[in-house]
């Protein structure tokens, strides 16, 4: 039972940090810094130092932190109601359904909580629709995906995930997923050519593997690809849509509309779980009542604040400058002339750089730490990147103010003593 101590004591960050390692899970890997407070894109700690959130979450903090539109919204809504369950109608779900369905252009849309559950809700759409339209034999269906993916941490999307920290000591796992390369169209026209190919599922960007890009129609030949071998094209825009890379869905940037697209993190701005999966009738209208679902899944707090996140990106401004400040951003990097970085990219306010270990001792997490110290916090990933993807909502000179801070901290890690230069 909790003591009135535990909500009332102020503890400091370390107490804080040593209470999460004595009683929580050690699957995940922090910053050593402890956040209490948010506004626009800035963070507190518990001792009051500030920074500036170089991360938003994975990009569901497009809005910013505690947007003022959001925390309106959820405080109204609270106040009426929250949470119904789909054995109800409420009156907030079909208003988010006909918004996010005009908004992005599709016939449906079904509201879920993570990223993870839009991604195994898809998997099953693909798969009713590969036995009842495209005509595979039962239980034969196969979904292509990319190498190096990423779409969540259940035990059915790690079945075909290619990071062996996700698989190991997890299995059995489940059969139906054929891995190619990613930004390899010939690979995929191969696997296409097996009858028994439902879908691909993939990343316009593949966020967590370190920001890839693939090459400029990549996306463009995928969809042709898909058409020609009647194969659905599921797009995770999880982590890449809603405005990230200067367009409301990855794909716009070589007009390619997919079958079904993902949404989740910044759809609801940060403030609570809400995921969703938009396609048109001949797939949705597969699943029929009681085949699918979730208790939270379309409630009418996370409906509201779905349209309102939604809006802000499209109402504000908020697309025409993404991405102009992310080339200015990524050519300040360049520019600085650092010797170890082996590549800067990106698009959008969503970038990366890559960290040659040949050259200087420090790990990139070496440097998110230093940069934490400096009043920055980003993360990073595969050990030798570093994502850049702060709230849409920064201003020029708080993005001139973090280059200065990031390109300042690459300058000392290369010269402080335990961090030099290699020979």
């Amino acid at each position: 039972m909790m003591t009135p101590e535990v909500m009332d004591k102020r503890y400091s960050s370390d107490e804080l940090i040593e209470m999460e390692a004595q009683f929580g899970a050690h699957n995940y890997k922090p910053l050593p810094v402890v956040l209490s407070r948010g506004e626009g894109v800035f963070v507190w700690d518990v001792e009051g130092s500030r920074y500036f959130d170089f991360l938003a979450a994975y990009s569901s903090l497009n809005q910013g932190h505690c947007h003022p539109r959001l925390v309106k919204a959820m405080r109204e809504q609270i106040g009426t109601l929250t949470l119904t369950s789909r054995a109800f109608y409420n009156d907030m779900l079909g208003r988010a359904e006909k918004f996010l369905a005009e908004t992005f252009g599709y016939d449906k849309v079904l509201l879920m909580n993570s990223g993870a559950e839009a991604v195994e809700t898809s998997i099953k759409l693909a798969r009713r629709w590969a036995y009842d339209t495209k005509g595979i034999e039962e239980n034969k269906a196969k979904i292509v995906v990319a190498e190096n993916n990423f779409h969540g941490r259940t035990t059915g999307v790690i079945s075909f995930s290619t990071d062996p920290s996700s698989k190991k000591h997890f299995g059995p796992f489940m059969p139906g997923f054929e891995v190619v390369r990613f930004n390899d169209t010939e690979v995929l026209e191969r696997a296409f050519q097996d009858e028994a190919v439902c879908a691909f599922l993939v990343e316009p960007i593949q966020g967590e593997a370190g920001v890839q890009i693939p090459d400029p129609g990549y996306l463009k030949t995928i969809r042709e690809l898909c058409d020609q071998y009647n194969v659905l094209l599921l797009a995770d825009e999880i982590q890449t849509g809603l405005g990230r890379t200067g367009k409301m869905l990855a794909c716009e940037h070589e007009d390619v509309r997919p079958d079904v697209i993902l949404l989740g993190k910044a759809l609801s701005g940060g403030m609570m779980p809400v995921s969703a999966v938009l396609c048109d009738d001949y797939i949705m209208m597969n699943i029929k009542p009681g085949e699918h679902g979730s208790t939270y899944g379309g409630n009418p707090l996370g409906a509201r604040i779905v349209i309102e996140a939604v809006q802000i990106i499209t109402e504000t401004g908020l697309l025409e400058k993404v991405a102009t400040m992310g080339e200015y951003f990524r050519m300040r990097i360049r520019d600085a002339g650092i010797p170890y970085l082996s590549d800067v990219r990106g698009k959008g306010l969503f970038s990366a750089i890559e960290i040659d270990n040949s050259k200087i001792e420090a790990s990139a997490y070496d440097i998110c730490k230093m940069l934490k110290e400096n009043g920055l916090l980003a993360k990073q990933t595969h050990g030798n990147i570093i994502r850049f993807a702060p709230p849409l909502i920064i201003t020029q000179p708080q993005l001139e103010a973090c280059c200065e801070i990031i390109i300042n901290t690459l300058r000392v890690a290369e010269e402080e003593d335990g961090l030099t230069s290699l020979p």
